[in-house]
């Protein structure tokens, strides 16, 4: 049980180089399988996955991201989504890849790797994720909306300040 914990707690955004150490694909399989395992509002499944690990569109991919990132990674898994309504005007499908992606990076740090949650970096004015999405045939009903690298971290790892439990969580009402 305290390995969970363990994971939740040393899991940090990382945003370094990564070793060119490919990715074994029953990895990448389990970490988009712990992806999909999240809950998702009403069921209605809004998340899909796209792992580019082929170094080829890996490079086309890395080409397009301006201003670069993730350019060492062994892997990229590309996150979408599509807005399906799950019951009168109710939309959950944020909250559906958002859970989503949390547990794809416990998964990769579970699995000895490293990676960071971009998504305003694709999904800014300048649509990096609509180009992205062109290239690996993405229907125009779903949605790139963050990508993942995944690979072995080639430099220190650094974790942010937390506020303290107590400025943030309380039990019974607000702040007491």
């Amino acid at each position: 049980m305290a390995e969970i914990f363990d994971i939740i707690n040393n899991r940090t955004s990382y945003r370094g180089a990564y070793k060119d150490t490919k990715i074994p694909r029953e990895h990448l399989v389990q970490i988009m399988e712990a992806g999909l395992a999240a809950p998702s509002g009403c069921n209605k499944q809004t998340t899909s996955l796209i792992c580019v690990d082929d170094p080829i569109v890996l490079d086309k991919l890395k080409g397009m991201i301006d201003p670069p990132i993730c350019e060492t990674a062994p892997a990229i898994i590309c996150v979408l989504t599509q807005k399906i309504f799950a019951y009168r005007d109710k939309c959950f499908n944020v909250q559906d890849y958002s859970a989503a992606i949390q547990n794809m990076l416990l998964a990769i740090k579970a699995l000895g790797y490293e990676s960071c949650w971009y998504e305003g970096h694709i999904t800014d004015d300048d649509d990096i994720g609509g180009q992205l999405a062109k290239v690996l045939g993405v229907p125009d009903d779903y949605k790139m909306v963050c990508i993942l690298p995944v690979g072995i971290a080639d430099g220190q790892l650094t974790h942010a300040k937390k506020k303290s439990f107590e400025e943030r969580a309380w039990f019974n009402k607000f702040g007491n």
